[in-house]
């Protein structure tokens, strides 16, 4: 038993530890962002987080790859609230789990083997460069004194290391650059003047909905939306993230975690959600290998919110604004790029067109299945045999 412990969650527990509270510097501005999108409050995205990032350190297949609320399924939901009220986007979330939960018993993650690596690098670029343009809209009537703040937080992430790699430099950097706000003073959009943060424990809660075919006929192509949505962008960053460690993790386990962490999720007034390139990107680049790494996120922002929820909203955000550029870089495949030249023709038009569609409706899972629709077109136009005159 101790050595099953230390095999699975104490076997790097510095690295693993940092590596985890760093993400949530990621997890923060991402939750209240997407909160937004879905048009619930902000505490919604936030516990959602929570919920899946605590639950899949246990359930998961994937360890260090990190789950949570998902800007990409939060534009699904945003019509449903609009329409029917926030109980009934709970109720949607515990479905949504519950098919996610049956797609794992269908063994339905060896669909995922089918997808060519050019759309998994096409995914990848575009969710770097739909990362880039989110953080654009906060420059938005800043001064320069904003443009500084960002500059000098990439400084920091990316020479601190020549330094030491004892503390990690994206939580170096962002604390640096807050005190010097503070010390400066001067206006700076911080993370407290985009949303109010609750300092709130996340609580049992039941949707408040009328539990008859009525209401699941209205969930129900909400909640097929968002398991098919979770299930693309979840599966495509465990490939990555196993290929980035070096290992191979079940695709069953891990939607059938994902289906219990939204289901949890649900219960305690969140949203669904699914893993997320960018945290985990950067959770295994600080060095985050194992269960306890997503157990650390989970932890770390639950006691942020609740228990630091002052000093977190004096973050300013272009400091986190620098933390996010810095992913952008780190997750888009810069080398299938200039290697492009060197590849067929074919895998350059299904990478780019999978990033193209993917950054022009926004919608990732579109660009997916536009790259693989065209892969499969590909495929026919080579197996295509000459039919012999009678």
């Amino acid at each position: 038993m101790l050595q099953r412990l230390k095999g699975v969650w104490l076997f790097n527990v510095r690295a693993d530890v940092l590596a985890g509270l760093t993400a949530t510097l990621a997890l923060i501005p991402d939750s209240i962002a997407f909160s937004f999108i879905a048009g619930v409050n902000p505490m919604v995205g936030v516990y959602a987080s929570v919920c899946m990032l605590i639950v899949l350190s246990f359930f998961g297949a994937r360890p260090a790859m990190l789950s949570a609320a998902a800007g990409s399924m939060a534009v699904l939901m945003t019509s449903l609230v609009l329409n029917h009220g926030v109980e009934y986007l709970f109720a949607a979330t515990l479905l949504t789990g519950i098919l996610q939960w049956l797609m794992g018993v269908l063994k339905m993650g060896r669909w995922m083997n089918y997808v060519p690596h050019a759309v998994v690098i096409g995914f990848i670029n575009a969710l770097a460069i739909l990362i880039f343009l989110s953080q654009l809209k906060y420059f938005h009537g800043e001064s320069w004194w904003m443009g500084l703040i960002v500059v000098g937080t990439l400084a920091i992430i990316y020479l601190w290391p020549k330094v030491t790699k004892a503390i990690p430099s994206p939580l170096i950097a962002v604390t640096a650059m807050t005190v010097l706000t503070l010390f400066l003073g001067g206006a700076m959009t911080t993370v407290g003047d985009i949303a109010p943060l609750t300092a709130a424990w996340p609580s049992l809660h039941i949707p408040q909905v009328a539990w008859n075919w009525q209401t699941l006929l209205i969930i129900l192509p909400y909640s097929l939306s968002l398991a098919v949505v979770g299930y693309f962008e979840t599966l495509l960053t465990q490939n990555l993230i196993d290929e980035r460690t070096g290992t191979v993790t079940s695709k069953e386990k891990e939607m059938k975690g994902q289906g219990i962490a939204n289901f949890v999720s649900g219960w305690f007034g969140g949203m669904a959600g699914c893993a997320l390139v960018a945290e985990s990107v950067i959770n295994t680049k600080l060095g985050g290998r194992g269960r306890l790494s997503n157990l650390a996120a989970g932890v770390g922002l639950l006691l942020l919110i609740v228990a630091f929820g002052k000093v977190v909203a004096l973050i300013p955000m272009a400091a986190l604004i620098g933390v996010m550029l810095m992913v952008c870089y780190e997750i888009f495949d810069w080398k299938y790029v200039w290697a492009m030249r060197r590849k067929p023709k074919s895998d350059g038009i299904i990478m780019v067109m999978t990033a193209a569609v993917s950054v022009v409706t926004r919608d990732l899972a579109k660009g997916v299945a536009v790259g693989v629709a065209i892969h499969l077109i590909v495929l026919l136009y080579r197996a295509r045999k000459p039919i012999n005159a009678v």
